[in-house]
């Protein structure tokens, strides 16, 4: 006799859930969510990210979640931000996520227009982010909403 689990099963789309804002409460969901993806667990550096990101600046920093603060199925952080190297004021996305089994059913898009819809409100004009060069799934995440390379090159050394 096969078991029945006792956990609801995932929405069918993430057309059923609501973007917000993330609360503490979510914490603990986006820590799980993304040990499921990465399969690390990074509580501190969730936790940072909630303190700088989902608590001040509310009207530049953004941290947005999909789900329920027991099962979060999504999120996205960005803030606003002027860089020294003559760019304007311009939205980055530092974060985004979502669980695997929702993928391609359109909840990273909504994560993705809700985060912009705040950058426009900012009075920004260009949303930019970085991608490792192997993480395909990521870039082609972003490149299906409409990023392409930006006017920037990132540089780097290891320091011994």
């Amino acid at each position: 006799m096969a078991r029945r689990s006792t956990t609801p099963p995932p929405p069918a789309s993430g057309e059923d859930l609501t973007i917000r804002p993330a609360t503490l409460a979510d914490v603990a969901g986006v820590i799980a969510l993304d040990a499921e993806v990465t399969g690390l667990r990074k509580a501190a550096y969730w936790q940072d990210m909630f303190e700088r990101f989902g608590t001040r600046r509310r009207d530049q920093r953004f941290f947005l979640v999909a789900g329920e603060p027991q099962r979060i199925d999504g999120f996205i952080i960005g803030e606003v931000r002027a860089w020294e190297f003559g760019s304007p004021p311009s939205g980055w996305i530092f974060a985004v996520q979502v669980r695997p089994r929702l993928r391609v059913r359109g909840l990273g898009a909504r994560l993705f227009a809700a985060v912009c819809a705040r950058f426009r409100a900012a009075d920004v004009e260009r949303v930019r982010t970085m991608v490792a060069r192997d993480n395909t799934v990521v870039h082609a995440f972003f490149r299906s909403q409409g990023m392409m390379a930006g006017p920037f090159i990132e540089l780097e050394m290891r320091l011994d």
